[in-house]
């Protein structure tokens, strides 16, 4: 069935109440928080399965000053839990007056009264409420009291430790999208809608879709082999830069530019989604537009042969 978004825990229709709820940001939704799921539907299969989260991210209301940090687009977070089974996300808006709210209110108003919430799972280390005052053993004796079941799920890893959101950013951070792949169980990706720029990939004879990174965390600043996922569901191979454009030195913001191969259809104001591969290089500033243009032509053919044997 398909998945239902509901922003106002105050106003949850019947249809959307009652369901076997998962608790945290599931940020880019990685292999820990399938194990999540999963392990909550087996604790109660005869209940729909829903995810409680936040938006905008708490972190961006108690540290405005950090820079872009997001794994995942809210459609694509949300397409991620609908392939997981999960029928409803309960996206609740994050704001100072929510972050004020003491854990056994949270428990009781937002959970209880507000979701109708039959069965909760999260992980040992969740914490919630005003200044996260709310632990494991309290939300254990909250919903003992109020009726509602309880699955505290034990973290999933492998021998570097366990799968988090910590952990995908870092090896993005550090230029390793394959790494990255394994802990969420799918490449990342960027998606956005393309807009207009200075038409520079054009004149360099490799048009490019241009794609604000927004709140996406920004990977290592280099080249991709890609493949791009178009509105109508085809998927385009590509290779992408990420970075700030050092030939052409325009500005300071880094941005994501994608070519994409044997393509040349119009996708002004479309939103597509760019899953990276592999990093092919680093950024590097080159001499000479011509020499920019050469390069590109060889990390076009490298990523050419690096998709096909994938």
């Amino acid at each position: 069935m398909a998945l239902t978004v509901y922003r106002d825990w105050q106003a949850i229709p019947a249809e959307g109440r009652g369901a076997a709820v998962a608790l945290g940001n599931l940020d880019g939704v990685h292999r820990g928080h399938a194990h999540l799921i999963a392990t909550l539907h087996k604790a109660r299969p005869d209940l729909p399965l829903g995810v409680l989260t936040f938006e905008p991210h708490p972190r961006a209301l108690f540290r405005p000053q950090d820079p872009p940090f997001r794994l995942s687009h809210p459609a694509e977070r949300d397409a991620a839990l609908a392939a997981l089974g999960v029928r409803f996300v309960y996206a609740l808006p994050f704001d100072a007056s929510f972050a004020a709210m003491d854990a056994p209110d949270f428990v009781r108003q937002v959970l209880h009264e507000g979701l109708g919430a039959k069965h909760l799972a999260c992980g040992a280390d969740f914490g919630f409420g005003r200044r996260r005052g709310g632990d494991i053993g309290l939300l254990a004796a909250e919903a003992e009291r109020l009726g509602i079941g309880l699955t505290v799920v034990p973290a999933l890893g492998d021998a570097r430790g366990p799968f988090s959101s910590t952990r995908v950013r870092r090896e993005l951070l550090d230029g390793y999208p394959e790494r990255a792949a394994e802990l969420l169980g799918r490449p990342w990706s960027v998606r956005g809608e393309v807009i207009h720029g200075d038409k520079r990939g054009r004149q360099l004879g490799f048009p490019t879709a241009n794609i604000a990174l927004g709140e996406h965390v920004e990977p290592a600043r280099g080249v991709y082999a890609v493949r791009v996922t178009l509105p109508d569901g085809r998927v385009i191979p590509g290779v992408a830069n990420i970075g700030r454009r050092p030939t052409i030195a325009d500005g300071t913001q880094s941005r994501l530019e994608v070519h994409l191969f044997d393509f040349d259809d119009d996708l002004y104001g479309q939103e597509l989604t760019v899953s990276l591969i592999a990093m092919l290089r680093p950024e590097t500033r080159f001499a000479s537009l011509d020499e920019l243009r050469a390069q590109i032509a060889r990390d076009s053919a490298a990523a050419r042969a690096l998709l096909e044997n994938r």
